[in-house]
């Protein structure tokens, strides 16, 4: 497995994370670009863009274009996968516990 698809999986199970975190289970791209900086990942907004629209084909967030950022909202299915009842392939799983 490449170094770029770890990257990608780990990237959009932090994504989630973040959302479900959220009262609203809502981010927008720039709050989640920070949040996967703070893990190391340091990449451009239009990857963090990239990685939504890749979430969102997989139903795992819904996307709502906001001017310059774009806010994610953490859907019923992306939710079961940070709970680890449902696995959405192409994101890594979250361990047990948290």
């Amino acid at each position: 497995m490449s170094m770029d698809l770890l990257i990608r999986q780990e990237a959009r199970l932090t994504i989630l994370r973040a959302l479900d975190e959220q009262p609203d289970g809502r981010l927008n791209s720039e709050l989640l670009r920070v949040t996967l900086e703070q893990f190391g990942i340091t990449k451009s907004r239009d990857w963090v863009h990239d990685e939504l629209n890749w979430l969102q084909e997989m139903g795992a967030v819904l996307v709502i274009n906001a001017g310059s950022v774009r806010v994610a909202a953490l859907t019923a299915k992306g939710s079961d996968h940070v709970q680890r009842r449902v696995v959405i392939e192409g994101v890594k799983r979250p361990s047990r516990g948290g």
